[in-house]
């Protein structure tokens, strides 16, 4: 039987998991505005109505724009089955200090892999260190599900 507190505000590790939640959905939409800034800046449009002026041509192959972009899409590809996973995490009642830092792992994981795979470019290990950070936790979380389920 599901316990209604759990998904109440009173609980710590739901309001951690909304917080961060929260943050993850700006993220995102941050990281759409930053495409079409980019976009912008580069003057690299892929549609023939966003042209600005008759001398641009559409192009899709600036790599800065598709830099961005493949950051957005792995940021889609991770932070939405955070989302669903942390959720039903949320719901095992996990030990709390246990599961604000799996959060806090998550969150800060993913901010950091954007930062240096779309805004500072840094090189390898930094963007795969914060990509296996984030997918740790977030399979740990499953993993505990799957268990709690069975």
């Amino acid at each position: 039987m599901l316990d209604p507190e759990l998904i109440s505000l009173e609980n710590q590790v739901f309001r951690c998991y909304l917080g961060w939640s929260a943050i993850l959905v700006l993220k995102i939409f941050a990281l759409s505005i930053y495409t079409g800034l980019t976009r912008f800046i580069t003057a690299t449009f892929a549609n023939p109505e966003d042209l600005m002026s008759p001398k641009l041509k559409v192009k899709f192959d600036d790599p800065n724009v598709e830099r961005v972009r493949r950051a957005h899409r792995n940021d889609l590809e991770n932070i939405l089955p955070f989302f669903a996973i942390g959720l039903l995490y949320v719901l095992t009642n996990p030990a709390a200090f246990l599961a604000i830092n799996l959060f806090r792992a998550v969150g800060i994981a993913r901010i950091v892999h954007t930062i240096v795979y779309a805004v500072v470019v840094v090189p390898q290990p930094s963007r795969a260190l914060a990509f296996f950070v984030a997918l740790g936790a977030t399979v740990y979380m499953a993993l505990q599900v799957v268990l709690s389920a069975f």
